[in-house]
Order: structure tokens, then sequence, then C-alpha cells
């Protein structure tokens, strides 16, 4: 047999770059949350979520409740994650993606499923992507996430120094692109946008262009436009850029947009559930879907997502957050049993100084992340650094990401509504 027996669920935090985006700036440390899943015998599974305090409330409401489960009864997993959500009172459920009433049980859901996924495949020596319907690929591209971003945490005295370095001018951003490309070999880049005026962060993507003549280009100002600064703009994107990504807010304005060019539009945002897809298709609002386990429900949710696009001929990327490399074995994993996953995957992880994995970081070479070799998701979590990595989150006294917040610090009129450009 294989049931659970026990759920251990523990928040960390790791150290971040003051990273800019349409909400803000990245705080000093982020939070995520880690799920250790036991099954008879002894076999333990990992998964890793969003470290916002009210979804560990509902991981450890959901945790007892998991037990005497098989750990492939997902539909038993979902029942009980149901329930344990439902009585978790959240407070201001609307001001977080990650917290919203719509959104939060697929995500408290696909952190518990990753786990026994991957405690599944040790229980019977199978790499996941081998259950989830076989391999297609041995090595996941990965594309340069690149980021407008200040020096250092200025107003974290503990903060060490960065070794990025600014990047607020188009030269910023190609130096940036430049070392990210020398480090990890990087064929596509991708910036992200919605900091300072439209014009400004195209002409770093032409400064991108002139530096990079053959690499597959993106900008993603999340949001930050109104569809009219982006109707102005698109003649000077098109071409320019392998996709757009959400430009604007919602499904009627980006499908005002995509009528208006033949560049596809991307999105994480505005189609970030299965009952966003039938009027994302009816008003022809997207051409390419960025996936993300962690909120469509986990890996077996993220397939049938997969299938959808097939069908609906829908390209299909993968998104990224502020991740460990649990999440990155779970991403690479899932990239590799998705035929139509065509597009290069985000990842923030270069970005990341340390890691809470056996070994260390996983390597990124030649713009690719090789399928971490053994059973489940071939990675192993290091004791001594989960530890770490919880006292820092017991130190560091963040619960939840407030972007908007930490540039207030630098910029007290700072506002994070969007549209705004």
């Amino acid at each position: 047999m294989a049931r659970i027996e026990h759920v251990t669920v523990t928040p960390v935090a790791f150290r971040d770059p003051p990273l800019l985006n349409a909400m803000g700036v990245h705080e000093p440390w982020c939070q995520r949350n880690i799920v250790e899943l036991r099954i008879e015998g002894g076999t333990v599974g990992l998964g890793e979520t969003y470290g916002d305090e009210a979804i560990l409330r509902c991981l450890r409401n959901a945790a007892p409740r998991l037990v005497g489960l098989h750990v492939l009864d997902l539909n038993g997993l979902g029942a009980r994650v149901r329930d344990a959500v439902a009585e978790i009172a959240i407070e201001d459920p609307e001001s977080s993606a990650r917290t919203s009433k719509a959104t939060l049980t697929p995500r408290i859901f696909g952190a518990f499923e990753v786990a026994c996924w991957d405690a599944f495949g040790r229980h019977t020596n199978t790499p996941v992507c081998d259950l989830l319907g076989g391999r297609v690929r041995e090595r996941i591209p990965f594309a340069a996430y690149l980021f407008y971003k200040f020096e250092r945490h200025r107003f974290d005295p503990t903060a060490p120094d960065d070794p990025w370095g600014e990047a607020l001018t188009p030269e910023g951003v190609v130096d940036q692109a430049k070392r990210m490309v020398e480090l990890h070999g990087f064929r596509a880049l991708k910036l992200k946008a919605g900091v300072l005026e439209p014009e400004a962060e195209i002409e770093a993507i032409r400064a991108l262009r002139g530096a990079f003549p053959n690499a597959p280009l993106r900008i993603d100002p999340n949001g930050a436009w109104h569809v009219h600064t982006t109707l102005r703009l698109l003649p000077q994107m098109e071409g320019l850029l392998e996709y757009l990504e959400d430009p604007t807010l919602g499904i009627p304005g980006m499908a005002v947009i995509q009528a208006a060019t033949k560049m596809p539009l991307a999105t994480n945002m505005c189609v970030v559930a299965f009952d966003h897809l039938p009027p994302g298709i009816a008003q022809g609002a997207v051409r390419i879907v960025l996936s993300d386990h962690h909120y469509w429900g986990g890996l077996a949710a993220s397939r049938e997502l997969a299938r959808i696009c097939a069908t609906w001929g829908l390209g299909l990327s993968m998104h990224s957050n502020s991740h460990l490399g649990i999440s990155l074995a779970a991403m690479a994993h899932l990239a590799a049993a998705t035929p139509n996953l065509t597009y290069d995957c985000d990842t923030h992880y270069p970005w990341l100084e340390d890691d809470l994995i056996v070994g260390g970081k996983l390597a990124i070479r030649d713009g690719s992340v090789a399928l971490p070799q053994g059973p489940g998701l071939g990675v192993e979590l290091d004791q001594a650094a989960l530890a770490r990595m919880h006292q820092d989150y017991q130190d560091c006294g963040l619960r939840k990401r407030d972007d908007a917040s930490e540039m207030r610090k630098y910029q007290p009129d700072w506002s994070s509504r969007r549209p705004r450009l």
C-alpha cells in the first residue's frame, strides 16, 4: 500500500534582490512553504508553493486530513483540501491573486499533489515525468528573466551586496542580459516591464535586439499599460517581439489588442483558471497561455490545460515566480512530459543565491535544465538548509509579499494601481 502517514509544512525565507515590477519592488526576503509528505514504508515526497501566511494556514489545516488517503487518490485529496480551505477565514481575500477565494483551493491542492506524485514516483522507482505520460525531452529550455532593479536593498541594513548591481537604463538591461547569457547560455530573453514609461521600456527591447540579433524577445508589463497605450505602441513592437505578455488587464482589453495585431499575446494574468478559458478563447484574447502548476492545481491539471491548448490551437509556455529547487524540478518534469510546450519557460531561479536541495542549485547550462535523474522529482531535501531557511523565515518577520509597501520606502507616493501607463 502507499497511504499517506504524515504531512509536514515548513515555511522558509530566502534572500531576494530588489527587482522592480508593476506592483513595486521585491522585498529583501521571499517566503515559500515546503511540504514533506510521508507514505507507508517511510518514503517522503516533496512539494513547494507560495509563502503567504494565509496559504500557510490553509496548508496546515489540510495536512492532517490527508492521513490515510492513498497517495494517488487525487479526488479524495481535492475533497479534503476544499473542506480545509473553506474553514479558513481569509482577511482581505481579494488583496492577492494567491489568496483570493476563487484561486486559493487549487494553489493548496497543487502543493500537496506535487508531493504525492514525488512520493509515488519514489515508491515505484519511477520519475514523475514518466508517471505523467512519458518524457518528450531530456532538457528543458528556459528564458533569461530580466528586470529593472535597484543596486541593493537600501532599507535593510543586513542585506548583502547585490552582485548584479543597478539596471534602470537600456544599457543596464543589456549588461544584465549579457551576464545572464554568459552564466547560463540563455537563447530567449524576457524583460519585466510596467516600471518605466512604455517608450523607455521598448527602447530597452531595441537595445537587446542590437546586442542579441537572433534571440527571441518578450516583454511583460504585468497589466500596467492602458489599452490605448498598447494600441499606440503596437507598430513599434511588431516584428521585434516573439510575444507580448499581459500588456493590459482583463480578457476584454486583451481581446481588443489581440484583434489589432498579428503578434501573439501571452498571459498568466487574464487566463489563470479553467473557467477563464471559455471567455478567453471565445473573445480571442490570447494566443499563448503561460501555465503554472502552482496555481492551476498541480501537475495533472497542467497536463489537462496543455491538452485544451492543443485542441484550440493555443501556444503554451510556463510562468514563474520566485522559487526554490523543488519547484524547478517539478516544472522540469511537467515540461518534459508536455509535448506542446514549445516556448522557452520562465524562471526566476538565476536570481536565487541559495537553495535547500542536496547538492545546491540545479544547473542551467546552454539555456536549459537537465531533467533531474532518479525516481520522483529527482531532488532531495537538505534538512540543515531547511532548518536555516526556516529560521530566516522566523527572523525576517515578513508574512505576505507586499511589493507596493516596499516600493513606498523608496518613493512615498508610489501607487501600484493598474493600468496606469
